[in-house]
């Protein structure tokens, strides 16, 4: 039998790492956690739906017969990554992180680069602010306080948990925004107009995230744009590259 790839998914990248792993004498298992995701594969490659923890990882790689772990999951998808990279460790497998390079945002009075949520929440940002969050739907319950202090508008992806997410965090049905990226910067520039924003929160996702376009549509209207970074982790080996990719399977 081929060495058997784990590839955690579920991001543009990932599909384009699938791709390029399923050309080598390998036998590819990807794992989302949505079946949304899920249809962003090739038919033919072996995928998975569902949500794991480390206790599922572990279980997953051994009754599958995995030899190798390639982590492609979201920047900000940090226990995925922990419990991954300590499902590694406890079975003994090699182990490689795929995350896209940081966008190169250029310093200007219109952004603002925070490193975490938390930071976000403690200041006094978002007071008084028509803000547009474009933070994914997992945070929007963190605002729900803010509701009384701001004027707070969510742009989440058009799925029916997302804008479940967001209505149980406290927004109002007309100031949920659903639409899935990418969005062109004349689009972005008429919502910020349209909704008269003051402010736009965002996640440093890198360029697939629409990370450039926001400071780009931000620095032509002089919005305040707020940059939240990524999480750090300490990865055993990480690259950005999807040719080392190949080289690292090559060589496990």
């Amino acid at each position: 039998m081929n060495q058997r790839v784990w590839l955690i998914g579920g991001t543009k990248d990932s599909v384009l790492i699938a791709d390029r792993i399923s050309t080598l004498p390998v036998s590819l298992i990807v794992t989302v956690a949505t079946p949304e995701a899920m249809h962003l594969y090739d038919s033919q490659i072996n995928t998975f739906v569902g949500c794991m923890n480390q206790e599922d990882m572990m279980q997953f790689c051994i009754t599958q017969s995995i030899a190798t772990i390639i982590d492609a999951s979201h920047p900000f998808a940090v226990e995925v990554s922990q419990n991954a990279i300590a499902t590694a460790a406890n079975l003994a497998l090699p182990y490689l992180r795929y995350e896209r390079d940081n966008c190169e945002l250029s310093v200007s009075d219109s952004l603002i680069v925070l490193d975490s949520f938390e930071t976000l929440l403690q200041g006094d940002y978002l007071l008084r602010k028509r803000v547009l969050l474009t933070v994914g739907c997992k945070v929007l319950p963190l605002f729900r306080s803010f509701h009384d202090k701001s004027t707070l508008f969510a742009r989440v992806l058009p799925k029916l948990n997302s804008l479940q997410t967001a209505l149980d965090a406290g927004f109002t049905s007309d100031r949920i925004i659903a639409l899935r990226p990418p969005i062109s910067p004349e689009l972005e520039i008429a919502l910020w107009r349209q909704w008269r924003m003051s402010l736009v929160v965002t996640k440093a996702s890198g360029k697939p995230g629409g990370e450039d376009i926001k400071q780009q549509v931000a620095n032509k209207l002089g919005i305040p744009l707020i940059a939240i970074a990524r999480p750090t982790i300490c990865y055993p080996r990480q690259t950005s590259c999807l040719e080392e990719i190949v080289i690292f399977l090559n060589k496990h």
